[in-house]
């Protein structure tokens, strides 16, 4: 017969082994990868999958053996019920724990694109381009009127109703809500008590915009975008032309590449040289500055500026206080191109 403190021992021993056992099961299960091949995928969960037909996807890619343990890993984290969809960058090389952390995390593949202030439209193209989270045929809502009216949006385009900002799209986004979220984000910032300031000036939203997007191309110093905006605003005030030159340039070319005579002349529906009062739509993304220098212009008289070539303006009240402005900057100007011209010679010859 055997000693009872012997059966214990033995009993004790067995209770020990199955423990140690189970943990090291669970840690290889946890840890140890499906396989050692570091084959990496970008699994696609689609919107409205529930946790557990995610898991299940994912074994249909290979990428776990089995749900059970996931399935434990999601009971205890309470995250059994959603799973975000998205693209998730995932590979049979990943232990059970950090494909779980993965998915607890909602760690999808996503873009960053940051938009500065005064891109235009065809600048945010690019950016979206690059990305590949938009192609030609979804472009098209930019200037799509139902989905603009969707979006309580009266203007030709997107233009300038796309907010200046950074921003993370998760690959595969629909367009229509990469679009809404950065105009939600312009109304963010251009809110209620500003739209109550743009009621008060008689302005719609429409052409609060237009003129802060006129202002965001004309300005470098930010002390002198309301000293801008006076001047637009005086000369609205008076039936005056803006003759606004990033206007002129607006669906032609590049402020960059330079204003010709024959520019000014153009008619086009957003030559302020041509037209009279504000163009139609925006030109650029204004930034908030720029939005709230167009609704608090500063309380002054002055009707002209002109570029002193080093990011400032000159601001004039009258028409000849303005041509000798025009004069001595023009001049200047002349000079510094002189001299840049007779510097780059003497690098050639030398």
């Amino acid at each position: 017969m055997k000693n009872p403190f012997t059966k214990s021992a033995e009993t004790t021993f067995i209770g020990f082994s199955l423990i140690m056992l189970s943990c090291v099961l669970i840690y290889l299960s946890l840890f140890m990868p499906m396989s050692f091949e570091d084959q990496w995928k970008e699994i696609k969960i689609p919107e409205g999958v529930t946790y557990s037909q995610g898991l299940s996807i994912l074994k249909q890619e290979g990428i776990i053996k089995s749900e059970f343990v996931l399935l434990l890993l999601g009971r205890i984290a309470r995250i059994d019920r959603k799973l975000r969809a998205g693209y998730y960058n995932l590979s049979n090389s990943m232990g059970l724990l950090e494909v779980f952390n993965h998915l607890k995390r909602g760690m999808i593949v996503e873009y960053t694109i940051t938009i500065p202030e005064g891109d235009m439209l065809e600048d945010i193209k690019l950016k979206l381009e690059n990305v590949n989270i938009i192609d030609d045929d979804s472009w098209k809502l930019v200037k799509d009127k139902e989905f603009l009216l969707s979006l309580n949006i009266d203007a030709p385009s997107l233009e300038g109703y796309i907010y200046p900002d950074t921003y993370s799209f998760a690959k595969g986004a629909d367009p229509k809500d990469i679009f809404r979220i950065m105009v939600f984000r312009l109304r963010q910032y251009f809110n209620e008590p500003l739209r109550e300031r743009a009621q008060e000036l008689g302005m719609s939203d429409n052409k609060v915009l237009t003129l802060a997007s006129i202002i965001e191309k004309e300005a470098v110093f930010n002390y002198e975008r309301p000293l801008i905006s006076a001047v637009y605003h005086n000369r609205l005030r008076r039936n005056m032309r803006l003759k606004a030159d990033p206007t002129v340039v607006y669906g032609i070319k590049r402020m960059q590449d330079g204003i010709t005579r024959r520019d000014l002349k153009r008619k086009t529906a957003y030559n302020t040289y041509v037209i009279s009062g504000l163009p139609p739509g925006p030109i650029a993304s204004p930034g908030i500055k720029s939005i709230k220098a167009a609704l608090y212009p500063s309380d002054v008289d002055y009707m002209y500026f002109v570029s002193k070539n080093n990011g400032m303006h000159h601001f004039s009240r009258t028409g000849k206080e303005h041509l000798k402005a025009v004069l001595l900057y023009q001049r200047s100007n002349k000079r510094s191109n002189s001299n840049k011209k007779n510097l780059n010679e003497a690098k050639k010859t030398n």
